[in-house]
């Protein structure tokens, strides 16, 4: 598999949006107003430049998979911060490389952006995605603590 790693374009703004919604959304509560909500959140991150999103595209298959980013800032390190909001490889595409690569060009994107690095979260039990950050040279976080504030 050859894979090629490009920034999106607006003519793939509408299938990034597709494909984020599907898996943004849990399949149990997957509906279409949910789906749609989905949607219009995610186009308005894109079209405002709210959003950076790569693509891993193969000349057989198409676009394989996507790496979505959203900026953050801190103000002890007073840099940028990027968040590794999303990561997806379609199930073709998955064990040749293309979820290192996109890591890969997430890391130079933030090197490129004079960030202080990259942070993501991942379910507990997201044991292939947890070897893929570690490999990638990803650490778990042992040092802080994270908390959420849920307001909805």
């Amino acid at each position: 598999m050859t894979c090629h790693l490009k920034s999106s374009g607006p003519h793939l703004k509408i299938w990034i949006v597709s494909h984020l919604c599907l898996i943004s959304t849990e399949s149990s509560t997957r509906n279409e107003q949910t789906l749609r909500a989905v949607r219009s959140f995610l186009m308005e991150r894109l079209t405002k430049n709210e959003s950076v999103v790569f693509l891993a595209t193969d000349p057989e298959l198409g676009v394989v998979g996507f790496i979505q980013l959203y900026p953050s800032f801190s103000s002890t390190s007073m840099k940028r911060l990027w968040i590794l909001n999303d990561l997806f490889v379609s199930p073709a595409a998955r064990k040749h490389g293309v979820g290192e690569a996109l890591l890969r060009r997430a890391e130079e994107f933030a090197g490129e952006t004079n960030a202080k690095g990259l942070e993501l979260e991942t379910w507990v039990n997201n044991l292939p995605a947890q070897r893929l950050y570690e490999k990638c040279g990803w650490k778990r976080n042992e040092e802080f603590y994270q908390y959420t504030l849920y307001l909805w």
